[in-house]
Protein backbone atom coordinates (compact mmCIF):
# COMPACT_ATOMS: atom_id res chain seq x y z
CA UNK A 1 0.00 0.00 0.00
CA UNK A 2 1.14 3.46 -0.94
CA UNK A 3 4.40 4.76 -2.15
CA UNK A 4 7.78 6.17 -0.37
CA UNK A 5 7.78 10.08 -2.64
CA UNK A 6 8.63 11.57 0.38
CA UNK A 7 11.30 9.64 1.64
CA UNK A 8 12.92 9.76 -1.72
CA UNK A 9 12.76 13.60 -1.55
CA UNK A 10 14.03 13.45 1.78
CA UNK A 11 17.14 11.23 0.67
CA UNK A 12 17.62 13.69 -2.02
CA UNK A 13 17.81 16.40 0.14
CA UNK A 14 20.57 14.73 2.18
CA UNK A 15 18.68 12.53 4.98
CA UNK A 16 20.07 9.12 5.87
CA UNK A 17 18.16 5.74 5.67
CA UNK A 18 18.39 5.69 9.72
CA UNK A 19 17.10 9.40 9.98
CA UNK A 20 14.15 8.75 7.39
CA UNK A 21 13.36 5.62 9.46
CA UNK A 22 13.38 7.33 13.19
CA UNK A 23 10.92 9.45 11.34
CA UNK A 24 8.33 7.17 10.28
CA UNK A 25 9.71 6.13 6.93
CA UNK A 26 11.09 2.50 5.50
CA UNK A 27 9.49 -0.36 4.90
CA UNK A 28 7.63 -0.43 8.04
CA UNK A 29 5.35 2.61 6.75
CA UNK A 30 4.78 0.59 4.09
CA UNK A 31 3.96 -2.18 6.44
CA UNK A 32 1.47 0.04 8.06
CA UNK A 33 0.18 1.13 4.91
CA UNK A 34 -0.63 -2.13 3.53
CA UNK A 35 -2.61 -3.22 6.86
CA UNK A 36 -4.31 -0.61 6.96
CA UNK A 37 -5.83 -0.22 3.24
CA UNK A 38 -8.37 -2.47 2.43
CA UNK A 39 -8.98 -4.99 -0.02
CA UNK A 40 -10.38 -2.51 -2.55
CA UNK A 41 -7.93 -0.37 -1.83
CA UNK A 42 -5.22 -2.49 -2.74
CA UNK A 43 -6.78 -3.81 -5.91
CA UNK A 44 -7.40 -0.41 -7.25
CA UNK A 45 -3.45 0.71 -6.79
CA UNK A 46 -2.62 -2.85 -8.56
CA UNK A 47 -4.36 -2.07 -11.07
CA UNK A 48 -2.81 1.34 -12.19
CA UNK A 49 0.58 -0.37 -11.56
CA UNK A 50 -0.50 -3.53 -13.32
CA UNK A 51 -2.20 -1.27 -16.58
CA UNK A 52 1.35 -0.03 -16.36
CA UNK A 53 3.56 -2.63 -16.75
CA UNK A 54 1.23 -3.71 -19.75
CA UNK A 55 1.48 -0.84 -21.56
CA UNK A 56 5.25 -1.92 -21.75
CA UNK A 57 4.32 -4.88 -23.19
CA UNK A 58 3.80 -7.35 -20.25
CA UNK A 59 1.46 -10.39 -20.04
CA UNK A 60 2.32 -12.42 -17.31
CA UNK A 61 3.63 -10.95 -14.35
CA UNK A 62 4.44 -11.73 -10.53
CA UNK A 63 2.99 -10.28 -7.21
CA UNK A 64 5.03 -10.58 -4.05
CA UNK A 65 3.45 -10.62 -0.73
CA UNK A 66 5.39 -9.29 2.11
CA UNK A 67 4.27 -5.83 3.42
CA UNK A 68 1.83 -7.20 5.72
CA UNK A 69 4.10 -9.14 7.79
CA UNK A 70 0.78 -10.88 9.85
CA UNK A 71 -1.05 -13.69 8.41
CA UNK A 72 -4.28 -11.91 7.71
CA UNK A 73 -2.21 -8.86 5.78
CA UNK A 74 -0.34 -11.41 3.77
CA UNK A 75 -3.50 -13.05 2.92
CA UNK A 76 -4.89 -9.81 1.72
CA UNK A 77 -1.94 -9.19 -0.55
CA UNK A 78 -2.18 -12.16 -2.30
CA UNK A 79 -6.39 -11.90 -2.60
CA UNK A 80 -5.56 -8.85 -4.15
CA UNK A 81 -2.95 -10.11 -6.69
CA UNK A 82 -5.54 -12.67 -7.80
CA UNK A 83 -8.51 -10.17 -8.47
CA UNK A 84 -5.53 -8.06 -10.40
CA UNK A 85 -5.34 -10.97 -12.61
CA UNK A 86 -9.23 -11.16 -12.96
CA UNK A 87 -10.24 -7.77 -13.70
CA UNK A 88 -7.50 -7.49 -16.59
CA UNK A 89 -6.95 -11.05 -18.45
CA UNK A 90 -3.21 -11.00 -17.28
CA UNK A 91 -1.34 -14.28 -15.92
CA UNK A 92 -0.61 -13.47 -12.49
CA UNK A 93 1.88 -15.68 -10.24
CA UNK A 94 1.45 -14.95 -6.71
CA UNK A 95 4.39 -15.30 -4.54
CA UNK A 96 4.33 -15.41 -0.64
CA UNK A 97 7.27 -13.04 0.85
CA UNK A 98 6.50 -13.17 4.64
CA UNK A 99 9.75 -13.38 5.19
CA UNK A 100 10.38 -10.02 3.83
CA UNK A 101 11.62 -8.12 7.40
CA UNK A 102 10.81 -8.76 10.81
CA UNK A 103 7.58 -6.73 11.73
CA UNK A 104 7.63 -3.91 14.62
CA UNK A 105 5.85 -6.30 17.17
CA UNK A 106 8.39 -8.91 16.77
CA UNK A 107 11.26 -6.27 17.04
CA UNK A 108 12.91 -8.48 20.62
CA UNK A 109 11.43 -11.94 19.46
CA UNK A 110 12.43 -12.68 15.75
CA UNK A 111 12.64 -16.38 16.51
CA UNK A 112 8.88 -16.01 17.11
CA UNK A 113 8.13 -14.38 13.87
CA UNK A 114 9.90 -17.33 11.80
CA UNK A 115 8.23 -19.80 13.65
CA UNK A 116 4.49 -17.53 12.85
CA UNK A 117 5.88 -17.42 9.07
CA UNK A 118 6.51 -21.16 9.65
CA UNK A 119 3.82 -22.64 11.35
CA UNK A 120 1.54 -20.23 10.47
CA UNK A 121 1.32 -18.10 8.01
CA UNK A 122 3.01 -20.49 4.73
CA UNK A 123 0.58 -23.67 5.91
CA UNK A 124 -2.47 -21.47 6.04
CA UNK A 125 -1.76 -19.88 2.93
CA UNK A 126 -1.05 -23.32 1.14
CA UNK A 127 -4.30 -24.13 2.30
CA UNK A 128 -6.01 -21.77 0.88
CA UNK A 129 -4.53 -22.13 -2.61
CA UNK A 130 -3.31 -18.20 -2.63
CA UNK A 131 0.36 -18.52 -3.70
CA UNK A 132 2.37 -20.47 -6.38
CA UNK A 133 5.64 -20.24 -4.14
CA UNK A 134 7.39 -19.07 -1.11
CA UNK A 135 10.13 -16.44 -1.26
CA UNK A 136 12.62 -15.04 1.31
CA UNK A 137 15.38 -12.23 1.90
CA UNK A 138 18.43 -13.60 3.47
CA UNK A 139 20.71 -10.93 4.11
CA UNK A 140 22.41 -8.97 6.87
CA UNK A 141 19.19 -6.18 7.27
CA UNK A 142 16.82 -9.13 6.45
CA UNK A 143 16.88 -13.35 7.58
CA UNK A 144 20.30 -15.28 8.13
CA UNK A 145 20.64 -18.62 6.18
CA UNK A 146 19.19 -20.95 9.41
CA UNK A 147 16.14 -18.95 9.35
CA UNK A 148 15.83 -19.04 5.57
CA UNK A 149 16.16 -22.92 5.89
CA UNK A 150 13.49 -22.87 8.55
CA UNK A 151 11.14 -20.99 5.56
CA UNK A 152 12.22 -23.37 3.14
CA UNK A 153 11.77 -26.28 4.64
CA UNK A 154 8.11 -25.24 5.87
CA UNK A 155 7.45 -24.48 2.50
CA UNK A 156 8.77 -27.93 1.12
CA UNK A 157 6.30 -29.09 3.66
CA UNK A 158 3.46 -27.16 2.40
CA UNK A 159 4.21 -28.07 -0.98
CA UNK A 160 5.23 -24.88 -2.48
CA UNK A 161 8.52 -24.33 -4.82
CA UNK A 162 10.89 -21.67 -3.26
CA UNK A 163 12.99 -19.00 -4.38
CA UNK A 164 15.18 -16.53 -2.62
CA UNK A 165 16.44 -13.04 -2.47
CA UNK A 166 20.12 -13.74 -1.94
CA UNK A 167 23.69 -11.67 -2.41
CA UNK A 168 21.97 -8.49 -2.86
CA UNK A 169 24.31 -6.52 0.03
CA UNK A 170 26.90 -9.18 1.04
CA UNK A 171 27.41 -12.83 0.45
CA UNK A 172 25.95 -15.18 3.03
CA UNK A 173 25.34 -17.89 0.24
CA UNK A 174 21.72 -17.39 0.17
CA UNK A 175 22.35 -18.76 -3.53
CA UNK A 176 23.88 -21.86 -2.81
CA UNK A 177 21.24 -22.91 0.28
CA UNK A 178 18.73 -22.04 -2.46
CA UNK A 179 19.90 -24.30 -4.86
CA UNK A 180 19.95 -27.21 -1.98
CA UNK A 181 15.94 -26.58 -2.37
CA UNK A 182 16.32 -26.59 -5.94
CA UNK A 183 14.38 -23.01 -6.33
CA UNK A 184 13.10 -21.86 -9.15
CA UNK A 185 15.09 -18.06 -9.07
CA UNK A 186 17.70 -15.68 -6.60
CA UNK A 187 17.16 -12.23 -7.32
CA UNK A 188 19.73 -9.60 -6.95
CA UNK A 189 22.64 -11.72 -6.66
CA UNK A 190 25.79 -8.66 -6.42
CA UNK A 191 27.68 -10.38 -4.76
CA UNK A 192 27.44 -14.04 -5.61
CA UNK A 193 30.77 -16.10 -5.87
CA UNK A 194 31.62 -18.66 -8.51
CA UNK A 195 30.62 -21.66 -5.84
CA UNK A 196 26.97 -19.86 -5.82
CA UNK A 197 27.10 -19.71 -9.51
CA UNK A 198 28.10 -23.53 -9.79
CA UNK A 199 25.55 -24.30 -7.44
CA UNK A 200 22.62 -22.70 -8.82
CA UNK A 201 23.35 -24.08 -12.60
CA UNK A 202 23.70 -27.51 -10.69
CA UNK A 203 20.23 -27.27 -9.23
CA UNK A 204 18.82 -25.56 -13.03
CA UNK A 205 17.88 -21.85 -11.23
CA UNK A 206 17.36 -18.51 -13.06
CA UNK A 207 19.30 -15.13 -12.00
CA UNK A 208 16.81 -12.91 -11.48
CA UNK A 209 18.60 -9.80 -12.21
CA UNK A 210 16.93 -6.15 -11.08
CA UNK A 211 18.84 -3.07 -12.79
CA UNK A 212 16.05 -0.84 -11.34
CA UNK A 213 17.12 -1.71 -7.64
CA UNK A 214 20.64 -1.21 -8.82
CA UNK A 215 20.02 1.85 -10.19
CA UNK A 216 18.22 3.44 -7.52
CA UNK A 217 20.25 1.97 -4.88
CA UNK A 218 22.99 3.99 -6.53
CA UNK A 219 24.79 0.20 -6.16
CA UNK A 220 28.36 0.37 -7.46
CA UNK A 221 28.81 -3.84 -7.29
CA UNK A 222 27.23 -5.65 -10.67
CA UNK A 223 25.88 -9.24 -10.99
CA UNK A 224 28.02 -11.47 -12.40
CA UNK A 225 27.09 -11.73 -15.80
CA UNK A 226 30.62 -13.58 -16.88
CA UNK A 227 30.13 -15.84 -14.58
CA UNK A 228 26.40 -16.63 -15.40
CA UNK A 229 27.19 -16.68 -18.78
CA UNK A 230 30.28 -19.40 -18.14
CA UNK A 231 28.23 -21.59 -16.47
CA UNK A 232 25.34 -21.49 -18.51
CA UNK A 233 22.59 -20.20 -15.59
CA UNK A 234 19.82 -18.60 -17.65
CA UNK A 235 19.50 -15.10 -16.96
CA UNK A 236 16.55 -13.30 -16.07
CA UNK A 237 15.04 -9.35 -15.60
CA UNK A 238 12.49 -7.89 -13.98
CA UNK A 239 11.33 -4.84 -12.53
CA UNK A 240 11.34 -5.60 -8.87
CA UNK A 241 8.54 -3.02 -8.75
CA UNK A 242 8.10 -1.88 -5.19
CA UNK A 243 7.88 1.54 -3.28
CA UNK A 244 10.81 1.59 -1.54
CA UNK A 245 13.85 0.81 -3.72
CA UNK A 246 13.11 0.15 -7.03
CA UNK A 247 9.74 2.00 -8.16
CA UNK A 248 10.50 1.15 -11.63
CA UNK A 249 6.99 1.03 -13.78
CA UNK A 250 8.70 0.49 -17.59
CA UNK A 251 9.39 -2.95 -18.77
CA UNK A 252 11.44 -1.76 -21.83
CA UNK A 253 13.63 0.61 -19.66
CA UNK A 254 14.73 -2.74 -17.47
CA UNK A 255 15.50 -4.00 -20.56
CA UNK A 256 17.74 -1.56 -21.87
CA UNK A 257 19.13 -0.44 -18.02
CA UNK A 258 20.07 -4.48 -18.41
CA UNK A 259 22.14 -4.12 -21.54
CA UNK A 260 24.03 -0.91 -20.46
CA UNK A 261 24.03 -1.59 -16.93
CA UNK A 262 25.33 -5.14 -16.50
CA UNK A 263 26.51 -5.75 -20.02
CA UNK A 264 23.79 -8.07 -21.20
CA UNK A 265 23.76 -8.19 -24.69
CA UNK A 266 20.30 -7.12 -26.58
CA UNK A 267 19.42 -11.01 -27.08
CA UNK A 268 20.17 -11.58 -23.52
CA UNK A 269 18.43 -8.45 -22.36
CA UNK A 270 15.38 -9.80 -24.17
CA UNK A 271 15.48 -13.54 -23.18
CA UNK A 272 15.67 -12.06 -19.67
CA UNK A 273 12.27 -10.59 -20.21
CA UNK A 274 10.61 -13.34 -22.11
CA UNK A 275 11.82 -17.12 -21.82
CA UNK A 276 13.70 -16.69 -18.93
CA UNK A 277 11.38 -14.90 -17.13
CA UNK A 278 9.04 -17.50 -17.79
CA UNK A 279 11.49 -19.48 -16.38
CA UNK A 280 11.56 -17.86 -13.39
CA UNK A 281 7.94 -18.19 -12.72
CA UNK A 282 8.29 -22.14 -13.94
CA UNK A 283 6.23 -21.06 -16.91
CA UNK A 284 9.24 -21.99 -19.30
CA UNK A 285 6.74 -24.70 -20.64
CA UNK A 286 3.62 -22.61 -20.90
CA UNK A 287 4.96 -18.50 -21.97
CA UNK A 288 7.91 -17.22 -22.57
CA UNK A 289 8.68 -17.72 -26.22
CA UNK A 290 6.50 -18.30 -29.27
CA UNK A 291 6.53 -21.99 -29.84
CA UNK A 292 4.38 -24.52 -30.72
CA UNK A 293 1.80 -25.93 -27.95
CA UNK A 294 3.15 -22.87 -25.69
CA UNK A 295 0.03 -19.91 -24.64
CA UNK A 296 -0.83 -17.43 -27.53
CA UNK A 297 0.97 -14.49 -25.70
CA UNK A 298 2.67 -12.36 -27.82
CA UNK A 299 2.97 -8.42 -28.64
CA UNK A 300 3.59 -6.79 -31.24
CA UNK A 301 5.90 -4.15 -31.84
CA UNK A 302 6.35 -1.55 -34.86
CA UNK A 303 10.45 -1.62 -34.44
CA UNK A 304 12.58 -2.62 -37.50
CA UNK A 305 14.71 -5.21 -35.00
CA UNK A 306 14.12 -6.64 -31.56
CA UNK A 307 17.13 -4.86 -30.38
CA UNK A 308 15.88 -1.81 -30.90
CA UNK A 309 13.65 -2.59 -27.53
CA UNK A 310 17.12 -2.96 -25.88
CA UNK A 311 18.27 0.14 -27.71
CA UNK A 312 15.18 2.99 -26.90
CA UNK A 313 15.81 3.99 -23.25
CA UNK A 314 12.46 3.50 -22.34
CA UNK A 315 10.38 2.40 -25.13
CA UNK A 316 6.65 3.36 -25.24
CA UNK A 317 5.41 0.20 -25.49
CA UNK A 318 3.82 -2.58 -28.42
CA UNK A 319 0.87 -1.69 -30.82
CA UNK A 320 -0.90 -4.95 -29.14
CA UNK A 321 -1.16 -7.42 -26.59
CA UNK A 322 -2.52 -10.59 -26.51
CA UNK A 323 -2.38 -13.52 -23.60
CA UNK A 324 -3.69 -16.39 -24.48
CA UNK A 325 -4.97 -15.32 -28.03
CA UNK A 326 -6.96 -12.70 -26.42
CA UNK A 327 -6.05 -9.10 -27.20
CA UNK A 328 -6.12 -7.74 -23.95
CA UNK A 329 -5.94 -3.45 -22.94
CA UNK A 330 -5.50 -1.78 -19.94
Amino acid sequence: GGDRAREFEMRQQGASYEEIARAGGGIISTVKATRDASLEDLVESGLLRARALMRGGVGTIEIKSGYGLDPGTEAKMLIAAGEIARTLGLRVKRTLLAAHAVPPEYSDDRAGYVSLVCDKIIPEIAERGLADAVDAFCETIGFTAEETRRVFNAARKAGLPVKLHAEQLSNLHGAALAAEYKALSADHLEYIDEDGVIAMAGAGMTAVLLPGAFYALRETRKPPVDLFRKHGVKMALASDLNPGTSPALSPTLMINMGAVMFAMTPEEALAGMTRHGAAALELEHETGSLTVGKSADLAIWRIQHPAELAYWIAHPGPHALYVNGVRIDG
